[in-house]
């Protein structure tokens, strides 16, 4: 695997317009955030050597080197599933490659259905921890050696970046909740005892990625800044059918708020 990691960063660095250190993945609806972005090259997720290819309606599918906030940053433009069919190592490769690309800092957003009875459809959640409740750890099997063989998770998510993001939301009036993010392995959403189970172990809001991908950028060294989108309610009495085409249609609603933080917080940092 770790072969194949760089063999894959070696790929890419010869044809990446500049060295960034910022990355951004771009999760469900929220692919809109390229546009943003000023973007210098675009390689598609078939053309990468040993690079998976998305499956899911409203992920593009491909890299994205630019500026966004006047910093260079490479952004996935979809991203990739355990419920797709893929292994945990195959959900994090493109993490593995950052770490090599010299990547430092990573920006994750998602669509997530929210158990907080505080919480309504649309608000923004910056993620201040997670739970893992996928069926397997990506740091699973041989230690790749970016980090140490027990990674320590007690900062999962960057507090100094957590602290910028609330600063620019309140300079920009964009009210932001915070909280606990957990990951199921999908592709189901949760029955309304899920949703209370999840609730009582500690989580604000449930989605299907995002864990995954900070577990391993955790392990080498990579920051980690993540924000939630509330696309539905797990909430007793404010339950109902969640199909996709909602979550995207909320979720695109809410993306320019997102945007706005996160393009002064990779300015400032």
């Amino acid at each position: 695997m770790y072969a194949k990691i760089q063999e894959t960063a070696e790929w890419l660095k010869g044809r990446m317009p500049s060295k960034p250190e910022t990355a951004i993945i771009l999760g469900t609806g929220l692919g809109h955030l390229s546009e943003e972005i000023q973007t210098e090259c675009t390689i598609p997720y078939s053309e990468i050597p040993n690079f998976p290819v998305s499956t899911v309606e409203g992920h593009s599918g491909q890299l994205i080197f630019g500026k966004l906030g006047g910093k260079d940053i490479m952004a996935m433009q979809g991203r990739f599933h355990y419920y797709e069919g893929y292994s945990m190592k195959e959900v994090t490769f493109p993490i593995r490659v950052m770490y090599e690309l010299g990547i430092k800092t990573l920006f994750v957003s998602n669509a997530a259905g929210g158990t907080n009875p505080g919480f309504r459809i649309g608000d923004l959640m910056i993620i201040t921890d997670q739970i893992n409740y996928m069926p397997e750890n990506p740091l699973r099997g041989e230690n790749i050696p970016t980090g140490p063989r027990f990674p320590d998770m007690s900062e999962a998510y960057d507090p100094l970046l957590i602290e910028l993001a609330d600063k620019i939301a309140a300079e920009k009036g964009i009210k932001v909740k915070h909280g606990v993010y957990l990951a199921t392995q999908g592709p189901t959403y949760e029955t309304p005892s899920e949703y209370r189970m999840f609730a009582h172990w500690g989580a604000d809001a449930v989605g299907m990625s995002t864990v995954p991908e900070v577990i391993v950028a955790r392990h080498s060294g990579i920051r980690c800044f993540g924000i939630s989108i509330i696309t539905d309610l797990g909430v007793n009495g404010k339950i109902v059918k969640v199909t996709h085409e909602n979550v995207q249609k909320a979720a695109n609603e809410a993306q320019p708020r997102m945007a706005a933080i996160m393009r002064e917080m990779i300015a400032r940092s």
